[in-house]
């Protein structure tokens, strides 16, 4: 297995770089509640390996816990907030967090949760999208410390950086027979067999492969590697990834005994805790838009979606989102519910969530930007919109088109209605005009003939050309 060893260290490189200031500037946050108890009544745990003990543990001494990520794309989604907030919430406290990209495991697939076999990815895919999904959770774990930083008191405890690592970085060179020895000798076949994600594809058509078999094996193995290196001791996963978490323990405390560094009787080492499969009240999968992932990179999903996506919430959901995604105290998030369910058509709670959520992700200026493009789009508010306001509101949105003055200046509105697909074609515009459905700047158009001028340019430089109450271009010359 060759894979760049440049992207490794331009990774490294970054994450030191991003992270300088934070090392002289941060500390973490005094919060009464404990650790597990706080995850817990936020609904971000589904299940947690020997709690008691690890309780104990979290009062002792720093733990060092980790996340998988799965670089099977670029970006991150809203699905990972679970686990990532999860990991954020030891962050706060002190400990050393470390997220780990699959980089070698993605190369396989994990059969987890699936019914089918993942189709292999391309190396050159694989490494683009750990370099991509690097630069993602460090965006990601910089935004929500300047947002806990406003929302929580300080102590005197430094907070660590994200240890991001790359399991390429141990599995690229390692051989077989080391593997074995390491690995196969301490596992059992039947154990493996018993695993509910093994079972599930035993029982399909299709049957499982021994590349994907022997994932579970890999996984453990990153488990035993960062418990060596790193003092590593918590893994954290998704619901499916249980049989997976508790291979790795039982691997970690197998090589321990073997070696003699664990005497016996003594304490089991390692722990895990899952975090729920996240659904809607209707049933439907958490994360998803119109089909799409709602990703947490704005190239992919630009802020206003991002918000909207949040704000469309369901009252049903609304409250359970509020306590998993945000780190407002739970007896303000009763308030609000309380003051919602008393005017529910107001949605203060969803607006409340809308600006928490992508706040996290995007920042104050995302919020700015996404609340900026919800007046222009929904409630058409567009007497004093600033042309550099607007355009960073809508990038990436597809209303928004950049155009040159002699596209659009002095050309007739029904055209451009038909150019930017408000209409289906000049015709089709031209009705629009008799019924009075196509609007500049809010004010109905009359003249089937009227052309775009200058003078009708808000801040010098927009036009809103709207057809009926839904479809809408935003025209900005360059």
């Amino acid at each position: 297995m060759r894979l760049s060893r440049n992207g490794l260290r331009s990774a490294k490189s970054l994450i030191s770089d991003s992270w300088r200031p934070w090392r002289r500037q941060c500390r973490s946050f005094k919060i009464q509640t404990g650790l597990l108890d706080d995850l817990r009544s936020r609904g971000l745990v589904a299940d947690i390996t020997r709690p008691a003990h690890l309780e104990d543990e979290l009062k002792k001494n720093p733990q060092t816990v980790y996340v998988g990520v799965d670089p099977t794309a670029r970006s991150l989604h809203v699905g990972h907030l679970l686990p990532l907030l999860c990991l954020f919430h030891f962050q706060i406290r002190g400990h050393q967090i470390i997220p780990l990209i699959g980089g070698a495991t993605g190369l396989i697939g994990d059969p987890s949760g699936r019914s089918t076999e993942r189709p292999l990815s391309a190396r050159e895919t694989i490494e683009y999208n750990v370099a991509q999904l690097t630069a993602g959770i460090i965006r990601f774990f910089q935004s929500a410390m300047v947002y806990a930083k406003k929302r929580l008191p300080p102590s005197s405890t430094p907070i660590l950086v994200p240890n991001v690592q790359n399991n390429l970085t141990w599995l690229k060179d390692l051989n077989l027979l080391d593997f074995l020895r390491t690995v196969g000798y301490h596992s059992r076949v039947n154990t493996m067999l018993a695993r509910e994600s093994v079972q599930a594809r035993l029982a399909s058509q299709q049957g499982i492969s021994f590349t994907e078999f022997t994932y579970q094996l890999l996984q453990a193995y990153d488990f035993l590697t960062l418990h060596r290196q790193f003092g590593c001791s918590i893994q954290i996963g998704g619901s499916d990834q249980w049989g997976n978490i508790i291979a790795g323990i039982e691997l970690i405390n197998r090589v321990n005994s073997a070696s003699g560094s664990q005497q016996e009787g003594a304490t089991e080492k390692g722990f895990g805790i899952t975090t729920p499969l996240l659904t809607t009240a209707s049933g439907q999968k958490f994360g998803k838009s119109a089909g799409n992932a709602v990703s947490l990179n704005e190239e992919d999903t630009n802020v206003f979606e991002f918000y909207q996506f949040f704000l469309r919430s369901s009252d049903a959901d609304v409250g359970r989102y509020l306590t998993m995604f945000t780190l407002l105290p739970l007896e303000k998030i009763e308030s609000v519910i309380e003051s919602h369910n008393r005017s529910p058509e107001a949605r203060q709670a969803q607006h409340l969530l809308a600006k928490e959520v992508t706040e996290l992700v995007h920042g104050e200026d995302g919020v700015a930007r996404a609340q900026l493009a919800t007046r222009l789009l929904y409630e058409r508010d567009i007497a004093t919109a600033k042309a550099d306001d607007v355009v960073s509101a809508l990038r990436g949105n597809p209303v928004l088109h950049v155009c040159d003055a002699s596209q659009v200046i002095d050309v007739p509105l029904i055209k451009l209605a038909a150019t930017f697909r408000l209409a289906a074609s000049n015709s089709a515009a031209r009705q629009l005009v008799s019924a009075k459905g196509l609007y500049l700047n809010n004010t109905p158009v009359a003249d089937v003939h009227q052309k775009l001028s200058s003078a009708d340019l808000i801040d010098g430089r927009l036009a809103f050309l709207r057809a009926g109450s839904q479809k809408l271009a935003v025209i900005t010359v360059s």
